[in-house]
């Protein structure tokens, strides 16, 4: 996106006193220390508490008797919030800022890991049941605010291409969270018969990343408050890069959270398994996701976000091909198949995000908050790809859930043969 930069013309001039002032703050020019963004870390550790819905999901689906369809409407109550916070959140960062916006956020998902614990622990039936969901949709709420605020608050410290492999490392660590999730949760049902303890681990996890980041000492632009609206940020979509970097990570997050929650199903209803070993498969898509932003925190800083995508396109290819030769076979699949699609989806899908998200936000400096909320309402597709694999699966099996996979998967490999159209949004 083009900006005058002597001023000139009343449009240029009104997105000036609307914008904030350019990132480059003096995180960024000083030497970074260890202590100052340790805290931003554990905020992206606490990211992937939202991750805990693929596998809550997994044991309340049996737990009431649900099918495939209204359990996959769990990560919609989640990631319905995005839908409606997200460009709020980019006005409410104008107002007091991308630190303080995330701790908001860390309490409130506070608030969600503590209402699971007293369903659990006083309730039963439909009474917990609700309460879940209650549980979920705080959920959805805090990580709305949070990934809004927490990729701009990364800004801070880093631009460029590095800012791409910042991302990425934080990836790495929202992606040991969400790897530790399934295990702690099967580890708590094994020995106490109850796996809704890792509410209680991650409650505790949660209070310390907010202190911490209140505690933290981050220097800010100053931002205008005022002149933005939702119907502003929202007519950033009339710009072609902006609307096709939303539908990516639309794609993305759809494919994502899918999985998530649908690879112990697929395992499990091709090889029938008991549930607590199906969900390893949860646990190891999250190796290949820790794996993948470990290597995209090396990497991406030295390769252009062309030729990146274009490797994460190709590797979610053969992930996709590798799990219709595990759905259709007709008797027993290969299991090694399944495993290897697993690692692969996580390896060639969580880099997608950083790589888009640090272009635009790279290109458009003076509009990050705003295109940090137009993004992060793309996590709606949290929202609309599991439903459609749920659906997808209880009409034709497991390989329809396979088959929306793939629709996401070649919108991506589309937008790497054609990143020239993203890479616009700087002219």
């Amino acid at each position: 996106m083009s900006t005058d930069a002597t001023g000139q013309g009343a449009q240029t001039t009104q997105v000036a006193q609307a914008a904030p002032q350019t990132p480059n703050t003096p995180n960024a020019a000083k030497k970074m220390k260890v202590a100052q963004i340790i805290p931003v870390f554990i905020a992206f550790f606490i990211m992937a508490f939202v991750d805990l819905v693929g596998t809550a999901t997994n044991y309340v689906k049996p737990e009431f008797g649900l099918s495939d369809t209204v359990a996959n409407l769990f990560t919609t109550m989640v990631f319905f919030w995005f839908l409606l916070l997200s460009i709020p959140t980019g006005m409410v960062m104008n107002a007091i800022g991308r630190r303080r916006t995330v701790i908001l956020s860390i309490w409130i998902t506070v608030g969600s890991m503590i209402v699971p614990v007293i369903a659990y622990m006083a309730t039963e039936g439909t009474l917990r049941f609700a309460l879940i969901v209650v549980s979920f949709c705080l959920l959805g709420i805090g990580n709305a605010l949070m990934q809004v605020a927490l990729n701009p608050l990364m800004a801070l410290f880093v631009t460029g291409e590095r800012l791409a492999g910042m991302l990425s490392t934080g990836q790495f660590v929202r992606a040991i969270a969400s790897l530790l999730a399934p295990y702690i949760a099967a580890w708590m049902l094994m020995e106490f018969g109850a796996w809704w303890g890792l509410f209680v681990v991650y409650l505790v996890v949660a209070v310390i990343g907010a202190v911490a980041l209140e505690l933290d000492v981050i220097e800010e632009p100053t931002y205008a408050s005022d002149g933005l609206s939702v119907r502003q940020t929202a007519q950033l979509l009339r710009h072609p890069a902006v609307l096709l970097g939303f539908l990516c990570i639309v794609a993305h997050v759809g494919i994502d959270v899918g999985l998530n929650a649908q690879l112990p199903r697929i395992l499990r209803e091709n090889t029938g398994i008991e549930i607590s070993i199906a969900t390893a498969a949860t646990m190891v898509y999250f190796i290949g996701r820790m794996v993948g932003s470990f290597l995209g925190g090396i990497i991406l800083p030295r390769i252009s976000g062309r030729t990146a995508l274009r490797i994460c396109g190709g590797i979610m290819v053969a992930c996709v091909a590798l799990f219709l030769v595990f759905t259709l076979a007709p008797v027993n699949p290969p299991v090694w198949v399944f495993w290897t699609a697993t690692v692969l989806a996580g390896v060639g899908n969580v880099n997608v995000f950083g790589i888009v998200m640090s272009r635009l936000l790279n290109d458009m400096p003076e509009r990050q908050n705003e295109v940090s909320g137009l993004m992060i309402t793309g996590l709606i597709g949290g929202a609309i790809v599991p439903p459609l694999m749920g659906v997808a699966s209880d009409a034709l099996g497991q390989v329809g859930a396979i088959l929306v996979v793939a629709v996401g998967v070649a919108y991506i490999v589309f937008l790497g043969a054609r990143f020239e159209l993203l890479e616009e949004s700087k002219n």
